[in-house]
């Protein structure tokens, strides 16, 4: 075995029971001995190779490619032993110079213009609808969602989390609501069905556009829910409320002063906007590597340190901050497990390299929110202090009001006798 990667996982591997086969068919254990043995084999000398050289980007290619096949476990099981061995610092001198050089570079890779904005959309979220329908709940809200308390569902914990930002939004109904990154819709309908408001949505992915509209129409709300293909920088205000989940990790480190100055313009003197994003707690960083190739080109998970500035210097207010803690490590855990339930389907659409892809993406995501220094923040803006009540109660009123509401849609019709 390449003498790194062997030294690599005899520093790091203390706990659990990992037998990692070399490309030469040589086993190699490492841990405690506890628990179900998860074995991995390398099937090529220079899959250990990349893999200790650039862990990244390769352990995720290698997967992808061959060049490590699972044996006993899963993918998910391989890596859970490592994150949960693992110190957030990297292990040898070359892995921290790596990741240096990738953070002082890092606002070249997030220049999203216009242009590159919406090219980095479309590769993502422009893939085949019939794959997003594959995992997502049946609003199709890809962005984290709010578990209460008790056991929820995938689709109870996704409309809870609309529920809750709508009543941190302070909604009534009339008011202008611009959703920015509006996904496939389904947070701008409901705030349009469930509040009386009138939303605009703009998304840059082509697919999101016309099924957005799409549902708006077969619901009867084109009247008071559109949603435009369009850059949040080109959209002409004034509106009452801005919200947006899930797009600001689209936006780059380099823009956020553009993007919250966009939004200041935007809204009215008594205005509120809610801003809901993937964010780190351990300070700022980079994209990893792999997502960055694969998922997401020209993302960024931001740290909340890197985010108040800006609005500090937008004039903007900070009027309330929650964390969201593992809430979205259970909700990709549901995803996760949806996919792999209909894994056929999804290489039936596209390829088994696409879906190994899927699936690493999804699992490397989750153990990060699962493990490492990964949460969901929700920050409230105002730009006058005065526009909102001087307690967070009508946030827990709007949301009891909203919750009835949602139990009275969901309960089946009364049948008259004899029917």
């Amino acid at each position: 075995m390449n003498g790194l990667l062997n030294g690599f996982f005899k520093r790091t591997i203390r706990k659990g029971s990992l037998e990692v086969v070399d490309a030469g068919g040589k086993p190699h254990t490492y841990g405690d001995g506890n628990g179900d043995l998860i074995r991995v084999r390398f099937t090529r000398p220079d899959a250990e190779r990349n893999v200790i050289m650039m862990p990244g980007l390769k352990l995720g290619e290698e997967f992808m490619d061959g060049g490590i096949v699972m044996e006993a476990g899963s993918i998910y099981d391989f890596m859970e032993i490592i994150f949960i061995n693992m110190k957030t610092d990297f292990p040898t001198r070359l892995m921290k110079f790596g990741t240096a050089f990738r953070y002082t570079t890092r606002r070249l890779r997030q220049m999203n213009n216009q242009l590159r904005a919406r090219r980095n959309v479309a590769h993502h979220y422009d893939l085949d609808g019939r794959l997003y329908n594959l995992f997502l709940d049946n609003d199709l809200q890809y962005s984290c969602a709010f578990f209460e308390p008790g056991q929820m569902e995938l689709d109870e914990a996704q409309l809870a989390k609309k529920r809750h930002i709508a009543a941190k939004l302070a909604l009534e109904p009339g008011k202008r609501v611009l959703d920015i990154g509006s996904g496939w819709g389904g947070l701008g309908l409901y705030m349009a069905e469930r509040c009386g408001v009138d939303v605009t949505g703009v998304t840059l992915s082509e697919e999101q556009h016309k099924t957005s509209n799409r549902r708006a129409a077969e619901r009867g709300l084109s009247d008071r829910a559109r949603f435009l293909l369009q850059d949040y920088r080109a959209v002409e205000g004034p509106f009452d409320r801005i919200v947006s989940v899930g797009m600001f990790e689209h936006v780059g480190v380099g823009h956020y002063r553009e993007f919250f100055d966009t939004c200041r313009s935007l809204l009215t003197d008594d205005g509120v906007m809610l801003l809901h994003s993937i964010g780190r707690f351990d300070g700022p960083g980079d994209t990893n590597s792999w997502i960055q190739k694969y998922i997401f080109p020209g993302g960024y998970i931001p740290a909340v340190s890197e985010v108040i500035p800006a609005i500090e210097q937008s004039r903007l207010k900070v009027t309330d901050m929650e964390i969201l803690r593992l809430h979205y490590a259970k909700t990709l855990r549901h995803w996760r497990e949806r996919f792999l339930a209909r894994r056929d389907e999804a290489k039936a659409i596209y390829d088994e390299r696409f879906c190994l892809m899927w699936e690493y993406y999804l699992v490397g995501s989750e153990l990060s929110f699962r493990y490492w220094d990964m949460m969901n923040f929700q920050v409230q803006l105002v730009r006058n202090q005065e526009a909102l009540p001087l307690t967070r109660t009508y946030m827990s009123e709007a949301e009891e009001r909203l919750r009835a509401l949602d139990r009275q849609a969901a309960a089946p019709e009364l049948q008259v006798a004899g029917e």
